[in-house]
């Protein structure tokens, strides 16, 4: 068994780090969990970097943070189709059969997946990983900060980020406006990903990550609907264009269907207090080091 890391900070980042490298080999080959799995490795770790380690302004943590970026969005292509496929299938299994409309829709789903599967895969083979893992361990090697920095930074980042997610809760007010949704559930979920990293360090459960957790997950469902609904919408454009009315047809029946759903589910959110969420929030981030 391998000796523990004695300092909490450094175990923290190497933990981090090897959880990104740790499923990429099958996300490599495609697999639907692996990619999901890099993808949350690699923005946690991206938040954690300029947290914990010595000079995060340094050329090589920007060149880390630059190609972990990368690797996100690599790995992120066809997300949203894989999404859209377990919609897709699950609004399939609440009806009593499925059409021959309908199957064609899910063919021409799962086809769009395969191909973005492919440019995913190609997408990260062209990258330097070899590059990217030479530039970490020379940040792990120059060391970490103490905790009092790395609190200061968290405080600081915590005040930062969840004041962007007000402000945006704010300007979007009640209406449906899914980029703007959507750039709020990023900075929601680098908010708990901060959360997650000051529990882990205190020592002491907060409630700040799983509040932050459900608030991004309500966000990520109206924006998977919204997404899956645009992609019916197109492909219910190109039938019509190409006289396939039948596919047309089921194809904006169905764009309509989980529009609805999207809107429905923002409904929901809306009914949840989403500003008073985010505060109670922060208030949770640091509380038990603040009562010390």
């Amino acid at each position: 068994m391998p000796a523990r890391d004695p300092d909490p900070i450094l175990a923290l980042l190497k933990e981090r780090i090897r959880s990104v490298f740790k499923h990429l080999p099958r996300a490599l080959a495609g697999g639907e969990s692996a990619v999901h799995q890099v993808r949350v490795a690699d923005r946690r770790l991206r938040v954690a970097l300029p947290l914990l380690v010595k000079k995060p302004e340094g050329r090589r943590v920007k060149r880390a943070l630059r190609a972990l970026r990368v690797l996100a969005r690599s790995a992120g292509l066809g997300r949203d189709l894989d999404v859209g496929v377990d919609l897709l299938e699950a609004h399939f299994e609440s009806l009593d059969a499925v059409s021959e409309a309908q199957a064609s829709v899910r063919q021409r789903l799962r086809a769009a997946r395969s191909r973005s599967r492919h440019r995913m895969a190609e997408s990260l083979l062209d990258m330097d990983i070899a590059r990217l893992r030479r530039d970490l361990r020379a940040i792990v090697s120059r060391g970490v900060e103490g905790l009092d920095v790395v609190f200061a930074r968290l405080e600081e980042g915590r005040n930062h980020t969840g004041a962007t997610v007000l402000t945006r809760i704010e300007s979007v007010g009640s209406r449906f406006e899914d980029e703007a949704l959507h750039g709020i559930r990023r900075h929601s979920r680098r908010l708990r990903y901060m959360a997650e990293i000051d529990e882990r360090l205190q020592g002491a459960a907060s409630d700040a990550p799983s509040l932050c957790k459900n608030l991004q997950e309500r966000l990520g469902t109206i924006h998977d609907n919204h997404v899956l609904a645009n992609w019916l919408s197109s492909l219910a454009a190109r039938c019509r264009s190409h006289g396939d009315v039948a596919l047309g047809a089921e194809a904006w029946a169905l764009a309509t269907t989980f529009e609805e759903k999207s809107r429905g589910h923002h409904r929901d959110l809306l009914d949840q207090d989403p500003h008073a969420i985010v505060r109670r929030a922060m208030e949770e981030i640091g509380r038990a080091r603040r009562a010390a």
